[in-house]
């Protein structure tokens, strides 16, 4: 596992390649850091990172770029093997990335990527215990050791559990945009209908397939998103617990006190402390 963090206070460009053929899954924290990835005179742009978990092959010939800037700092896992030690992991990892990832592991290209989605509000609170713990030193490597495992388990679990036929390629792109525009528009988002319009996919399917996509429905992926920024707000202390209640959309603060209570067990007056 590598835990990849880095703020700036103007845009920066953080590169990075690895030294031997890998596969891997990236798992992005709320950062929504901008990732390019650069082969033989191509590049992949991911605009939108936050909450992506990303399953890819690459050599040493592939170059990751992330531009961090002050609102999008750049967080990062990255779980990753070489194909030769598929045999000797434990626990059955191997098996499921022969099972699940079949196609990286006979590359065609520099860079492949494999199934790309996002993750659920489990899965998200999982990441952000990597990069918020307090551990350090040994407890520290055994926690992200059991992080690891924890992480694969939910990301081929999300893999496993899609129907067969699943969303079509088209409608996973207008559900991804549903997704751009919540997280755009957190304090003030647009109705279930006027979201339909806009990405151009009917209220049933929007509803359904967002649920089956993401994990949740439409207002608690909404909810998820509000109460995560407004910890990264106030975790950086950019905001009074008032202030980041605005942000995010939330007119009340007692209602705001009590959501965010319910999701991450303290008080967000006590997250600063």
């Amino acid at each position: 596992m590598l835990v990849e963090t880095a703020t700036a206070d103007r845009p920066t460009v953080d590169s990075c390649r690895f030294e031997e053929p890998l596969i891997a899954v990236a798992l992005y924290g709320s950062g929504n850091v901008e990732l390019k990835v650069r082969y033989a005179g191509r590049e992949k742009v991911y605009e939108h990172t936050r909450g992506l978990a990303l399953a890819f092959y690459a050599d040493q010939e592939v170059e990751f770029v992330h531009t961090v800037r002050p609102d999008t700092p750049l967080e990062c896992i990255v779980i990753a093997t070489a194909a030769r030690n598929l045999d000797r992991l434990p626990d059955y990892e191997g098996e499921l990335f022969g099972e699940l990832l079949q196609q990286l592991l006979d590359p065609r290209d520099h860079f492949v990527e494999g199934p790309t989605r996002f993750m659920g509000p489990a899965m998200q609170t999982s990441v952000e215990q990597v990069f918020h713990t307090q551990l350090a030193g040994r407890p520290r490597i055994l926690f992200y050791r059991s992080q690891t495992t924890g992480l694969l388990a939910q990301f081929f679990g999300l893999l496993a559990a899609e129907p067969t036929g699943s969303i079509p390629q088209r409608e996973r792109s207008q559900l991804e945009e549903a997704r751009r525009i919540l997280i755009e528009h957190l304090d003030a988002p647009p109705s279930l209908s006027e979201l339909s319009r806009r990405i151009g996919l009917n209220t049933y399917k929007l509803k359904k397939e967002f649920k089956e996509l993401f994990g949740v429905p439409v207002f608690k992926y909404l909810q998820n998103e509000r109460l995560t920024t407004a910890h990264d707000l106030l975790r950086r202390g950019e905001m009074s617990v008032q202030e980041a209640a605005w942000e995010v959309g939330y007119d009340s603060l007692s209602s705001f006190s009590k959501a965010f209570a319910r999701k991450f067990g303290y008080r967000p007056s006590e997250i600063r402390r």
